[in-house]
């Protein structure tokens, strides 16, 4: 047979810059059987393959209903089905990933003059789930189902071992009993590595804090702040962390913004929603953090929408965000950008948030102020 893999994500206006496991675990079991399997980079050619195989990660990205209305056609993910998404079957989970589907469309786009580090993770990365689920069963998210962090694949189901790093996408890899085992069997391969989704640092303990920092991590480790509720368990743990390992600029946050717990998203919801994101990339400040601004889809519905835009703009360019404060970065934009008017706009409305449109990174750190009077 001939099989077409489509990563309906990577041919979205936004061209997500990360490798579809799906896509890859489809193609290596086509593969294994002696069939025919190929990435395909637009849906012109479906009808030349006997079966081709959808799938997308985001519930934003389009892809044509005539297409998925084809009788060959298979579609899946998260970004179809999003909390109800149908598993892989089960030989096709446990697959080695195809870590050559996507190599001759890396080529071709460093071969146009593109830089290389966007695609990192399809070239230097092996990539998987070590385990699945998770216990905090958070409204927002997609394994909101769930009920636990359970085993999912051993390390050597995805390992490639010409590849010099690993990725790990796990949901709450902390949560499961098994995490030290694991743990072992990741750092005696010797490579760096990186828990891409994050790690829940309100459950970390000591014993986890060193003996993860006592690896080669990757580039940074990622955790989450998603709730403002959750600062004085956040702080706790930060100054855990802080006593435990030296922390650097090896932190990054994840902050959600944009969802709201009661479902009403009315007019009070997002200027306090507003106050709570800079108040939690604030305490990040104060302990050397960077912060990652992950905005709920209804942020693009919220009167303050450009708000959103600005405030994610900043956090998420470390240079910017190290550097300058919000009004220092909106200054730098220009007075007829867009940035310079959103934040002009909303403080004119809201002028008590001011003194978060100057709050500096380093001298948060050498505040370090955690807790301010009336908080």
């Amino acid at each position: 047979m001939r099989i077409g893999i489509i990563d309906a994500d990577l041919l979205s206006r936004h061209r997500h810059r990360f490798p579809n496991l799906a896509c890859m675990k489809i193609s290596g079991y086509y593969k294994k059987q002696g069939e025919q399997a190929r990435l395909l980079l637009d849906y012109k050619e479906i009808e030349n393959y006997d079966k081709v195989f959808v799938s997308k990660v985001f519930t934003d990205t389009y892809v044509p209903e005539e297409v998925l209305r084809s009788n060959h056609i298979v579609y899946g993910g998260t970004g179809f089905y999003y909390d109800k998404a149908p598993p892989l079957p089960e030989n096709v989970e446990h697959s080695m990933p195809d870590y050559d589907l996507y190599h001759e469309y890396i080529q071709n786009r460093i071969q146009l003059g593109e830089n290389s580090r966007p695609y990192r993770f399809y070239t230097d990365y092996s990539i998987g789930f070590l385990t699945r689920g998770c216990f905090r069963r958070c409204d927002f998210c997609v394994n909101k189902n769930s009920k636990k962090s359970v085993l999912a694949s051993p390390l050597g189901e995805f390992l490639d071992i010409r590849r010099k790093k690993l990725c790990f996408l796990d949901d709450n890899f902390l949560a499961c009993k098994d995490w030290e085992k694991i743990l072992d069997e990741v750092m005696e391969t010797g490579k760096r590595f990186q828990f891409r989704q994050g790690l829940d640092i309100r459950i970390m303990q000591k014993r986890q804090m060193e003996k993860i920092f006592a690896g080669k991590l990757d580039e940074r480790i990622f955790f989450a702040f998603d709730d403002i509720r959750d600062r004085d368990i956040i702080i706790r743990k930060l100054e855990q962390l802080r006593e435990t390992v030296s922390l650097g600029r090896k932190m990054i946050m994840y902050v959600l913004c944009g969802f709201d717990r009661k479902g009403l998203w009315k007019e009070e919801f997002w200027v306090q929603d507003i106050r709570d994101t800079l108040e939690r990339v604030r305490i990040l400040m104060c302990y050397g953090c960077l912060a990652y601004i992950m905005r709920y889809e209804k942020c693009w519905q919220s009167p303050y929408r450009g708000m959103y835009i600005t405030i994610s703009r900043w956090c998420n360019q470390p240079a910017q965000y190290t550097k300058k404060s919000l009004r220092e970065f909106c200054i730098s934009q220009g007075e007829q950008s867009a940035s310079y008017h959103y934040l002009a706009e909303f403080e004119k409305l809201h002028p008590e948030l001011a003194e978060y449109f100057d709050m500096k990174y380093e001298r948060e750190i050498s505040n370090g102020v955690v807790y301010r009077g009336g908080d």
